[in-house]
């Protein structure tokens, strides 16, 4: 795929939002919860079948999820296996066993799993407050 392509490609917003959603472990009544009274289930559903998103939308999405609104806006899946792909590059048969990484993944798969573990945190706190207010 040339450079003009991957240019004129179509980034699935709807979509990114979904994954971004699904990998934080967070669910649509949750997110719809965190929108505000307007929102449901049904609607989160509808808003991930769109391509493109409402910016104001996908801004307050973003800060829901603790997401830059550039990575819901740009996240392209095939972009990312190339990118990944790419990075384990052995010349002789095409499989590197000592990759080489400009980061290390178990830091990022920790600091993935504390936020992960303090949004679960905060959720429960607000289920508290909701529980307490009835």
């Amino acid at each position: 795929m040339s450079y003009t392509d991957m240019q004129n490609k179509k980034i699935h917003q709807g979509r990114n939002i979904k994954r971004f959603r699904e990998m934080l472990g967070i669910k649509q009544e949750a997110l719809a919860s965190e929108l505000g009274d307007d929102w449901n289930q049904k609607k989160i559903s509808l808003l991930e079948q769109k391509e493109t998103v409402e910016s104001d939308i996908l801004a307050q999405v973003a800060k829901i999820l603790k997401v830059p609104a550039e990575a819901i806006e740009n996240f392209d899946e095939e972009q990312a296996v190339n990118i990944i792909s790419n990075t384990f590059n052995d010349q002789s048969n095409g499989y590197n066993y000592y990759p080489t990484f400009n980061f290390n993944p178990l830091d990022k798969m920790v600091e993935l799993y504390e936020r992960m573990l303090e949004q679960q945190k905060e959720m429960i706190e607000k289920l508290e407050k909701l529980i307490e207010n009835k």
